[in-house]
């Protein structure tokens, strides 16, 4: 076998089930504790842009004095432009210093005391869709700011998107300096790594060493340093020197002991001389280390899959290093990923995050929340126990939906397995005396037990729906039995006449065909026992639901 080809079948070895670089699809999914679809409250939907100290206290008091805490409501979400435009001395993150005149960490204290969670947001591009710092090229620090708050929601948008370029550096030569002890460093030239895939030397005499390294575009090559001896552990500078070719951006990422990937752009370059530099820092080990320059883009929207599986990542690992240095349990920050479903977050984000929205931002229109509906309940089966399609916030109670409209929002959101996020006023359910409106409409829909049971479910599987037309047939299968949902599209009351036995044949439901069951109406709380017929007639745009045993 040919040297190359003998380098070839080590580099696939090596990087299995990578293809040259790392093969952004094909990881093990998200895991970070988080089992059930989120329930809560977000800013967006009621207050957008305005949102303040006080609102937010309000709030968080209503959920209590409600009940919907009880009935598990326990995030607050701050969504965009609850941050100042400035970040501190430092470069973290700070809340707005006006509007949140106590400080986003106080806050947060305050309302982990009324046993409720408080989420924030940010963007993966260079600002977030309110033109406020975003976290691109601040992933590591930024999460680990909101872990250190002691966040445990966080939903990362996709506005001022700065896109990872496919074109990879023409890397000459590595070199590693111990932080602190300019003594202790390791110099490699790029032609001594192991070169997979296109990578191959090309000689340079106006380059330094003699030559550089090509090829690395678009996942089609990889370098690695195999044998990367550390005299000591820690912290090292990572020095890479590049040729300067073209006035655009390229991209590469360093991956040290097969650790996080770190990702590092290349700037444009001005040719006044032949090479250029960029640095980061990595962690070595004492003795052998393995280092592995690649690029993972294959094509722009690989990146933004790289970037959310990153910012998880970074959100892990930040979770539990404040968990290490205060002693404290680990919190769990449940990560929302908000990429408006255009590269399909459905395939992929089971393995970056716990939720992925499906489509753009909803609105209090009913027309435009049933082209969500019917785009995400096909989706049903890329949602998993820890991570769930997510059609976007609740519109119960904002606009001009009618009683049952905002009855089967609030139901098909559920049988979906959607995160549960309000997104009306809550201080509208509170009478001038403070107490709670218990007859308000829409307390009522968003309180009832037995819909937020299906939606909580152990079992953690959506609804499929097993039937379109006028009235849609959707099946949720339960820990305790199966959920059937008839939903009226029509502007109009049906009478409707449903045999499920005729589902018994379908695998994802599992359900089995019997004699008798008993079926319970979960919005009138009416049993009865069925041989699997049911009638009813469903008012205009509304639902019937119930729990077949």
């Amino acid at each position: 076998m040919s040297e190359k080809n003998c380098n070839l079948c080590y580099i696939r070895q090596l990087t299995t089930p990578r293809r040259n670089g790392r093969n952004v699809y094909d990881m093990p999914p998200y895991e970070n504790g988080v089992t059930k679809p989120p329930m809560g409250w977000s800013s967006w939907n009621c207050f957008r842009n305005n949102i303040d100290e006080e609102k937010i206290t309000a709030i968080a008091e209503a959920l209590v004095k409600t009940g919907l805490a009880e009935k598990g409501y326990k995030f607050v979400n701050l969504d965009d432009n609850w941050h100042s435009s400035m970040r501190d001395a430092d470069g973290n993150l700070q809340g707005d210093l006006i509007r949140f005149p106590s400080g986003t960490p106080e806050l947060i204290k305050k309302i982990n005391g009324m046993g409720l969670k408080v989420g924030l947001y940010s963007s993966n591009g260079t600002l977030t869709c309110e033109d406020l710092p975003a976290a691109f090229g601040n992933e590591e620090r930024d999460a680990m700011t909101i872990a250190k708050w002691g966040a445990e929601f966080f939903k990362y948008d996709f506005c001022h998107h700065h896109p990872y370029s496919k074109k990879a550096p023409l890397i000459s030569s590595v070199e590693l300096m111990k932080k602190g002890n300019p003594e202790i460093k390791i110099e490699l030239k790029a032609e001594d790594g192991i070169l997979g895939g296109n990578a191959e030397v090309v000689k340079d005499e106006e380059m330094p060493c003699g030559s550089y390294v090509k090829g690395l575009d678009g996942n089609g090559g990889i370098i690695v340093f195999d044998s990367v001896n550390a005299e000591e552990g820690g912290e090292y500078v990572l020095n890479v020197t590049t040729k300067k070719r073209g006035q655009y951006e390229k991209f590469f990422v360093a991956e040290v002991n097969a650790d996080d990937p770190l990702m590092i752009v290349v700037p444009s370059c001005k040719k006044y001389n032949f090479t250029a530099r960029v640095q980061a820092i990595v962690n070595l080990k004492e003795g052998k280390n393995v280092i592995k320059l690649y690029n993972p883009i294959e094509k722009v929207s690989d990146g933004y899959v790289f970037q959310y599986r990153n910012m998880g990542k970074m959100l892990k690992k930040a979770t539990e290093k404040v968990s290490k240095e205060t002693g404290n349990p680990e919190k769990p920050i449940t990560y929302s990923i908000c990429e408006w479903g255009f590269n399909k977050p459905y395939k992929w984000g089971a393995t970056a995050g716990n939720q992925w929205r499906t489509t753009p931002d909803i609105r209090p229109w009913w027309w435009w929340m049933m082209r969500i509906y019917d785009h995400t309940v096909k989706l049903y089966s890329y949602s998993v126990k820890g991570g769930y399609n997510d059609p976007d916030m609740l519109e119960v109670g904002n606009g001009k939906l009618t009683y049952e409209e905002n009855k089967s929002h609030f139901t098909l959101w559920a049988m979906m397995n959607a995160p549960l996020i309000l997104g009306n006023d809550l201080r509208k359910f509170i009478k001038s005396d403070g107490s709670a409106d218990k007859e308000n409409i829409v307390l009522k829909i968003v309180t009832n037990e037995k819909i937020i049971a299906i939606n909580q479910d152990g079992k953690g599987k959506a609804c499929k729906r097993v039937k379109r037309g006028i009235t849609d047939i959707l099946a949720k299968p339960l820990s305790d039995g199966t959920a059937f949902c008839f939903f009226n599209r029509a502007p109009f009351a049906v009478n409707f006449t449903c045999d499920v036995n005729k589902f018994s044949k379908d695998a994802y439901l599992e359900f089995e065909k019997k004699d008798c069951y008993k079926a319970e109406d979960l919005w009138s709380g009416e049993e009865f026992e069925t041989n699997g017929k049911i009638k009813v007639k469903i008012p205009a745009h509304g639902v019937a639901v119930y729990k077949i045993r």
